[in-house]
């Protein structure tokens, strides 16, 4: 017997019938014997809707008042799963964040999360009741609802099966595990037995979407054992944990391909060349609260400079007018922005035994004729910025070029 949580996305509780489907499922964990925690999110569309609500109201919503409003869309969700388990026969019972007492900063909209009381829950499982927890939420000190940012229902899984040193998280999702690519953007990607937290990290905060990079972050803290799987079709998912010593000589030199197009480029040229000029320009960047990506510097034989740097595509307006003040103060010839931009990134722990990765990952982009603007590296990772028209050439490119592609099967 084990203790499970269980965490359901919005297109997995989409409908009155999904949400039964889902209480078909855990029924059957329950039926095995295994003690169940359950974290869902909103209905699909139903948090998008609410912020188009919140939008028609207000231009630039309050964020207290917005995330009591988008908070609701999960409490719907906890409300009817536990009504169609105990159609079921399964006792169940619905808290919201703040009634777990997931507590969590005041940072409303993104909040982090800084403890969970896990008695209520504890007590619970112990009369034998399946635990149904409001994704995305908590509450401060001061008991505010707070939100946890979009896909934060993934973070919450993750927390509580910490706190409650869960055997396993499960997140349930519309794909059935982690793929070496978007399997829509090559047909021959893989469906990956098993992952490196560290892997996965890089894949997430690359531009993966199957899970959200502060859950992974939360696993990889905790050693919590997570495991991707379907919603609508059975399978073994896929496993991430911690990658076992013995086994890094078996790891494939690249694990995945991941890539994202929300990127644009920031360029300031003819900038003096002197101590700390980095800084005054990134300095009012972070404090908009603009998150900096790669960075390259080139300097001239001129005593100038040029910066580039990328951020969020939705940032790029704000920070070229920001860094046009910047630019006059610090006497720099031009700011200029380019939002037809992407960043593709060849992820893999194998790399650090193997020599050769970067070359092998230049070449290949080089003979599609594909120019790299922008090149970035860790330890198990390269990524590099290209023109976005090229994006797709270039994930399939590098997906056969480190032999990812799947057996065709007749």
């Amino acid at each position: 017997m084990s203790l499970l949580v269980q965490k359901y996305g919005g297109t997995s509780v989409g409908t009155v019938e999904r949400i039964g489907a889902v209480a078909d499922k855990v029924a059957g964990f329950r039926e095995q014997g295994h003690d169940m925690v359950v974290v869902v999110s909103a209905m699909s569309g139903e948090t998008n809707r609410l912020i188009a609500l919140a939008n028609d109201i207000q231009e630039r919503p309050d964020p207290r008042e917005m995330d009591v409003l988008v908070s609701t869309g999960e409490q719907v969700t906890i409300a009817l799963l536990c009504m169609a388990l105990k159609k079921r026969g399964w006792d169940a019972r619905s808290y919201t964040g703040g009634q777990v007492r997931i507590l969590t900063d005041d940072s409303h909209t993104k909040a982090r999360i800084q403890e969970i009381d896990e008695a209520n829950m504890r007590a619970d499982l112990d009369a034998g009741r399946v635990v149904v927890v409001a994704g995305f939420q908590g509450v401060d000190a001061k008991g505010n609802i707070t939100t946890l940012g979009r896909g934060g229902s993934d973070t919450t899984g993750v927390a509580l099966a910490a706190a409650l040193k869960a055997d396993e998280c499960q997140i349930y999702t519309d794909v059935d595990g982690v793929y070496t690519t978007d399997p829509r953007v090559v047909d021959r990607a893989r469906r990956l037995e098993k992952i490196t937290f560290e892997e996965m990290l890089e894949m997430a905060s690359l531009g993966s979407k199957v899970l959200q990079i502060r859950a992974v972050e939360f696993a990889g803290k905790y050693n919590v054992p997570l495991r991707v799987l379907s919603s609508f079709k059975e399978g073994p998912g896929t496993l991430i944990t911690l990658d076992e010593e013995e086994n890094t000589m078996e790891q494939p030199v690249v694990s995945g391909i991941a890539f994202n197009r929300d990127e644009a480029k920031i360029t300031l040229a003819g900038i003096p060349d002197t101590p700390g000029i980095a800084s005054k320009i990134l300095a009012p960047v972070g404090e908009a609260n603009v998150e900096v990506d790669v960075i390259v510097q080139n300097v001239g034989a001129d005593n100038t400079t040029d910066l580039t740097f990328t951020v969020n595509r939705g940032d790029m307006n704000k920070t070229v007018e920001l860094l046009s003040a910047v630019a006059k103060e610090i006497g720099a010839r031009e700011v200029s922005g380019d939002d037809a931009i992407a960043k593709v990134s060849i992820v893999g722990v194998g790399m650090r035994s193997h020599a050769g990765v970067a070359s092998t990952m230049f070449k290949a982009l080089a003979e599609e004729g594909i120019n790299i603007q922008m090149i970035t590296t860790s330890e198990i990772k390269i990524s590099v910025i290209i023109s976005e028209k090229y994006l797709e050439l270039a994930v399939r490119t590098l997906h056969s070029a480190f032999g990812l592609d799947a057996e065709v099967t007749a």
